[in-house]
């Protein structure tokens, strides 16, 4: 997972993963069967593991909690010291070629899974009165997700933690109240 979060998946060498892993490439293809099958296991680890504040965001109480946690925990993700600068998903978001099975496709898939997620916790909002009644759920997940990926982008050129504080304050200054 980590070198492809470093290099994304067309950076990322069989000579780099298999060093990384320690293993011989024979041992990678028994294992995973392709670099694209193992990219697409790191890609659920990574869902799973440093990803992972994303589900717990969309169980906050209200819409601008949610919104909160979603902004600082991929601030946090994206600054973390122990951990590549910026977003896996993200970083592939510039994979070439368009192969419906491909790895760029299986990312942009899970972007659009989690923005629909998003949404769909926005419309519940919306039902319980937490954000107005005009408010444009698929337009509010689409701006936090727009805001989070550059926050991915600020992070792998080095911005901090501090500095990506100010785009959550600042996002968070425009968020709709009932």
């Amino acid at each position: 997972m980590r070198v492809f979060w470093e290099k994304g998946f067309e950076g990322a060498t069989l000579d780099d993963l298999t060093a990384a892993m320690g293993i011989e490439r024979p041992s990678l293809y028994a294992a995973f069967g392709s670099k694209q099958d193992l990219f697409a296991r790191a890609v659920e680890h990574y869902l799973e593991g440093p990803s992972a504040y994303f589900e717990e965001a969309l169980s906050e109480p209200t819409s601008r909690r949610v919104a909160d946690a979603l902004l600082c925990g991929a601030a946090d993700l994206h600054t973390d010291p122990t951990t590549p600068s910026g977003c896996l998903t993200v970083h592939g978001a510039f994979l070439r070629g368009a192969s419906p099975d491909g790895p760029g496709a299986r990312l942009a898939a899970v972007r659009d899974g989690a923005e629909a997620a998003i949404g769909e916790r926005l419309r519940r909002a919306v039902e319980e009165g937490d954000l107005p009644s005009d408010a444009d759920p698929s337009a509010l997940a689409a701006y936090l997700r727009s805001v989070t990926y550059g926050m991915a982008v600020k992070a792998t050129g080095g911005a901090t933690r501090e500095e990506l504080q100010g785009v959550i304050d600042l996002t968070l200054s425009a968020w709709p109240t009932a």
